[in-house]
C-alpha cells in the first residue's frame, strides 16, 4: 500500500479535489501500485498525461465510477493525455485546436459545473519535452505557440480555466535543482521559459498555484530521473503545474506534491501535484 499524507487526507468538505500526474505509462504505474494511490485520495479529478495505452486498456484499469476522456496519440506507446472526473463534464473537446497537434495525444478539454452555476474548464495537457536544435524543439515552440492564442480564448468563453499538466518547462531557477548545468538544455532554455513569463504575466494572467503557495522555495519539484540518486536526493525539476485563472487561483487552499516515501514505492518518475480549490 502506497502511504498516505497526512496533509492529504485532511480534504475540507466542498473542496473539488484536483490531482495531475505525469503516469510515464498507465499499464506500468498500474503494476507500480498506482490503484492504491488512487483509492487513498477521494480525487475528484484526474488529470494523466503519457497514459501510452489504448483507450479500452486505460477504461479497464480506472475502473467504473468514472467519466474518462482520453485523447490517443497516433503513434502507438507515444504521449496520451486523459481526464478522468468523478462528475460529468457539460461538453469535451479532444485537442488544442491546430491540426497539426489533432492525433498527438497532448490536450484535452473537459467543462464542469461547480458552486453559482459557473463553469469551470479543466485542461490536461503534455507539451512536448523537445530537443535543442531538432525538429522536436520546433515542435515544442510550435505548440506553446498555440497555447498562447488558446488560453485567452478559453478565458473568454468559461467562468474557470484550469490548465494542469507536465508542461515539460522549469519557468525559474527555483524549478530545478541544478538550474545552472541546464541552462542550454530543452526544458530550461531562455526561449522557452519566456512563454511562461507571458503566462503568469499581465499578458495572459494566469496564475501558477503551486508556486503561489508554495512561496519563494526550492522546488517543490515534480520529476526525478529513475537514474542515480536523483531522487534520494531530491535533485528534481519543478515541470508539472495547475496554471489557474486568477478567480479560481484564489479558491486553492492547499497544494501537494504527493512524493512517495521512498524510491521503491514510486508508481512514476514524476510525483503528482494534487491541489483542493473551496468553492
Amino acid at each position: 500500500m502506497i502511504p498516505v499524507a497526512e496533509e492529504i487526507l485532511n480534504k475540507a468538505d466542498g473542496a473539488l479535489r484536483v490531482a495531475s500526474v505525469n503516469v510515464n505509462g498507465i499499464r506500468a504505474a498500474y503494476k507500480r501500485g498506482m490503484a492504491d494511490w488512487i483509492a487513498a485520495r477521494d480525487i475528484d479529478v484526474l488529470a494523466l498525461q503519457e497514459v501510452r495505452a489504448p483507450d479500452a486498456i486505460l477504461r479497464e484499469l480506472i475502473g467504473g465510477g468514472w467519466n474518462i476522456l482520453h485523447a490517443e496519440a497516433k503513434d502507438k506507446g507515444r504521449a496520451g493525455v486523459a481526464i478522468a472526473s468523478r462528475a460529468e463534464p457539460l461538453a469535451t473537446r479532444s485537442h488544442i485546436g491546430d491540426e497539426y497537434f489533432e492525433t498527438t495525444g497532448r490536450w484535452v478539454e473537459a467543462d464542469f459545473a461547480v458552486a453559482g452555476g459557473r463553469k469551470l474548464t479543466i485542461v490536461s495537457a503534455y507539451v512536448h519535452s523537445g530537443e535543442v536544435d531538432t525538429p522536436k524543439q520546433v515542435d515544442k515552440y510550435r505548440f506553446l505557440d498555440t497555447m498562447i492564442e488558446r488560453l485567452p480564448a478559453m478565458v473568454a468563453d468559461s467562468d474557470h480555466t484550469l490548465v494542469v499538466g507536465d508542461l515539460n518547462v522549469g519557468h525559474t531557477t527555483l524549478d530545478i535543482k541544478n538550474w545552472k548545468g541546464n541552462v542550454k538544455r530543452s526544458g530550461f532554455l531562455p526561449e522557452e521559459r519566456a512563454y511562461f513569463d507571458r503566462f503568469f504575466g499581465e499578458e495572459i494572467g494566469f496564475k501558477d498555484v503551486a508556486r503561489e503557495l508554495a512561496g519563494p522555495v526550492d522546488g517543490p519539484f515534480t520529476w526525478w530521473s529513475w537514474r542515480g540518486q536523483a531522487f534520494d536526493n531530491d535533485s528534481g525539476w519543478r515541470i508539472d503545474y495547475h496554471m489557474a485563472t486568477p478567480d479560481l487561483a484564489a479558491l486553492a487552499t492547499k497544494s501537494v506534491v504527493d512524493r512517495a516515501s521512498s524510491y521503491d514505492v514510486r508508481f512514476s518518475d514524476h510525483a503528482p501535484l494534487v491541489v483542493d480549490y473551496q468553492f
